[in-house]
């Protein structure tokens, strides 16, 4: 079992930036993918951004490409999505993700509102 708790959340102004946190805890963190989701009202949910078990390997969607950041850090069971530049579209509730063993996206948080203001 993986707990997963998305902090960071909020209101902002178009142009500006915001820091996701997801803290995990139950597994071995360092061995299991991440990623980021984000569900905006009528619309599917959809990944923003992943990251590799080590770090050393991400993708992001192209609608966040070159503005988004994934990271992550093993010792402290966090993964971070640093978003610049931030846009309308952007709002939606985002969601962690944790993929254990190749097989999925099988443990989700319980998302974090994000509203970025025109």
């Amino acid at each position: 079992q993986v707990q997963l708790v998305e902090s960071g959340g909020g209101l902002v102004q178009a142009g500006g930036s915001l820091r996701l946190s997801c803290a995990a805890s139950g597994r071995t963190f360092s061995s299991t993918a991440m990623a980021w989701f984000r569900q905006a009202p009528g619309k599917e949910r959809a990944i923003v951004a992943a990251i590799n078990w080590g770090g050393g390997s991400s993708y992001y969607a192209d609608s966040v490409k070159a503005r988004f950041t994934i990271s992550r850090d093993n010792a402290k069971n966090t993964v971070y999505l640093q978003m610049n530049s931030l846009k309308p579209e952007d709002t939606a509730v985002y969601y962690c993700a944790a993929d254990t063993n190749g097989a999925g996206w099988g443990y989700w948080g319980q998302g974090t509102q994000v509203t970025v203001s025109s």
